[in-house]
Order: structure tokens, then sequence, then C-alpha cells
């Protein structure tokens, strides 16, 4: 996994979101160099930066100063896992296509072979100049570079619109896909169908039955798979925290189970891998008050019936080219239930984790599960954050028999 990230900053006023991704790239035990181009020097200091990532910055100036072994675009280019360009500015973007060297930034760019994780921030007029989109649709077709935004809002020209850097949190995500794939795209021409979150069954429009499901893991599945070149369909449930408006994912939100399912039916026969990581209640009120109920009507005994299993469902319509992968959630003993889950309802891989320990599960950001593929092998993923769960996961499925 790489550990090593070299980070450009370029000269726009997004420059300061930087300071957050580096400071939690350090915390985090990535070791972090970072180039400062002349412009960047406006928005964030040298001093700043050097106090955040705990090593001298390098700016243009660096480039000529006789005191590296080796050439210093050379030695950062060979020292580097990873690289971040951002925020990356329309110059910048002009320059990497026509493979442009004038400053140190170019120069390591060109000097390297490592993957690029590139968030531009500019104007919205200027992003949609000709020959802005023309120059970044070039660089999509490297393999080597993988793009974040921009996305969408105030900027700080007061322009509503498009062309914002995203914020630390999706580039920070991003970097940890690159971190565990190497930029890799071995999802690439995979449609994956994910559902995430609990279901609501309502007795009326305030009251209802349901579970404590952040829609956390199903969202890291989605962005995992859609970092890693899939092309994502997500059906969830309510989310604790929105899904990130700039990933190329395909979300529809649902309340309770009955829509859950016919959106997942919609979208199943055209999905390679199913991975129905929501938890889809079982019962629900036998009734339904359009009106909220008052408290002195609500009934001292409520009626249930069940829900359809939608998994089983799934399970019987499945094509042999497909994989559908189920999760449990379970308490004490999580290997023997989900193994019977696994052949009861003829899936090619069960996700199962303890909901009784401490950070793992439901609420939490992080989690461990044992991963049981149909013909018994496993795989134990010890306690950590739920996107790196969902990149073990999915590389679980990948080998799959």
């Amino acid at each position: 996994m790489a550990q090593r990230i070299l980070i450009g900053i370029g000269g726009g006023i997004a420059a300061y979101k930087m300071c957050e991704v580096i400071s939690t790239l350090v915390k985090s035990g990535v070791e972090v160099r970072v180039m400062l181009t002349e412009a960047a020097q406006a928005f964030v200091t040298p001093l700043t930066v050097t106090t955040l990532c705990r090593y001298p910055v390098y700016d243009d100036m660096s480039l000529w100063q006789p005191i590296h072994e080796r050439p210093l675009h050379i030695e950062l280019a060979d020292w580097a896992d990873l690289m971040l360009l951002a925020p990356l500015t329309a110059n910048t973007l002009a320059k990497l296509v026509c493979g442009l060297a004038d400053n140190l930034l170019t120069n390591t760019v060109l000097a390297s072979d490592c993957p690029i994780l590139v968030a531009p921030a500019m104007n919205t007029t200027m992003w949609q100049q000709s020959s802005v989109r023309r120059n970044w649709e070039q660089l999509q077709q490297e393999s080597r570079y993988h793009s974040v935004g921009p996305g969408s809002g105030l900027l700080a020209c007061d322009t509503v619109g498009l062309g914002r850097m995203v914020e630390p949190a999706d580039i920070l995500s991003y970097l940890a896909s690159l971190q565990h794939s190497q930029g890799i795209r071995d999802l690439a021409g995979k449609t994956l169908l994910i559902s995430a979150g609990g279901t609501r069954e309502h007795l009326d429009p305030v009251r209802f039955i349901g579970n404590p499901s952040t829609g956390r893991m199903g969202v890291a599945l989605a962005l995992a798979a859609w970092h890693r070149g899939a092309r994502v369909h997500l059906v969830h449930g309510p989310l604790v925290e929105p899904l990130s408006r700039v990933s190329n994912i395909d979300a529809v939100a649902v309340r309770g189970a009955e829509e859950m399912r016919t959106q997942l039916l919609k979208v199943f026969p055209t999905a390679d891998w199913t991975i129905m990581a929501a938890a889809v209640g079982d019962v629900k009120p036998a009734q339904y008050s359009t009106a909220k109920l008052p408290k002195k009507s609500l009934p001292e005994s409520l009626a249930l019936e069940p829900i359809p299993d939608i998994l089983s469902e799934l399970s019987r319509l499945k094509q042999p080219h497909q994989r559908l992968i189920g999760f449990a959630a379970q308490t004490g003993d999580i290997v023997t239930p989900a193994k019977d889950k696994l052949q009861r309802k003829g899936l090619d891989a069960i996700s199962t984790n303890p909901v009784d320990q401490p950070n793992s599960g439901f609420g939490s950001s992080q989690n461990q599960a044992t991963l049981i593929d149909k013909t018994g092998r496993q795989l134990e993923v010890s306690n950590c954050s739920k996107l790196s769960m969902a990149h073990q996961l999915l590389d679980f499925i990948r080998d799959l028999e």
C-alpha cells in the first residue's frame, strides 16, 4: 500500500483546502512531500505547509539548488508512490496535456510513472471553455491520471456553477482507494449494483419500524468500485451522511423495502455483481395510516406482516455469469448463521460482521468481518475503515472461482 504521497498545489483559492488534506494524511501515518507553484504561494505559505507535512516544501527555486545528489525532479518522481495535483488550474492542465516542463511540478510529473490524482478548480466560464474541455478530455485518456470533480456551488468569484474543487473528504477517500489499487482499474467494464442503508416501514407518516444502519458500508463499496473503474448503481435507504455529489455513481434513494425491491429489480438484469449491503427489514406494520395517529389511538398490540425476501428473489433470478453477495449482521457466533444463509439463499459469497463488538457494524465508521464464499473459503478482515473493508471485499469477489 502506497505510503508516500507527493502533492503539487496550484495557484487557486481552493489551495487552502489542501491544508486539511495534508494534515489528515500525516496523522494517518502517510509520508507527505509538497511542491508549491509560484502562484500557489499567494494563497498558502511555505511555512504553513511545512508545519503541516513536517518537511520543508519545494518551490520552483528548489529545482535549481545544487543540494541534492540527483536532480530534484528525478528524486521526487522516484520517491513518490502517488501524486496529487490540487487545485489543478487551467494553466497546469494545459501544460500536462502538452507535455510542458517549465517548473518543478511539471518537470516532476514528466519524470514520474506513478498514478496521479487531479482535482480541478476554476471559474465556471473558464471550465466551460472549449479549449479547457478539450484538454480535460484528453487528460482522461491517459490511464495514469485519475480525477475527482469539479463540483458545483458558490465559487470565490461569486459565480454559482461548476468549477468548485471537491472537499478534502472526497480527495482523501480517492487517495485511500489508489493506495489500495495502485491506480489499476481492475473493475473497468463491470456493472455493480449495491444496496445500502436501512429500510423504514411506516406505521404512519412519522412512526416507523427500522434499524440503526447508517449506509456507510454500502456507500464505501460504491465509492471503492467507482474508484476502480466500475459502473455503479446504488440503491439506498436514508443515509447518515450524503453521498458525494461529484462521484459518477447512479444513486436512487428509497424508503421502504418494497421501494428498494422495485429499484433493485430494474437494474439487476444488467449487473455483473450485486452486493446487498442494505439492512432490509423483516417485518412491517400490517396497516398504514396516511395521517399521524394520535397517541391515544396507537394500538396496544401492533399487527405485523413479513416483508418479501429480496435477496432470495434475486438469487432465483440470477444468471450463471452474475455474482450475488449478501451481508449478515450478527451477535455472538457470526460464522455459523452466515454459512447457513449463504447456502440457503444460493449466494456466491457473504460478509458477516459482529454488531456487538466496539467499532464495528451499525453506526461506526469502522468495521470487521469474516468473508465466506460458496466453496467454504474464508477471509478474516480485521478492524479497519469501511472503505478499506470495501476494497478487501471487492478483491474477495474478484477472486471467486
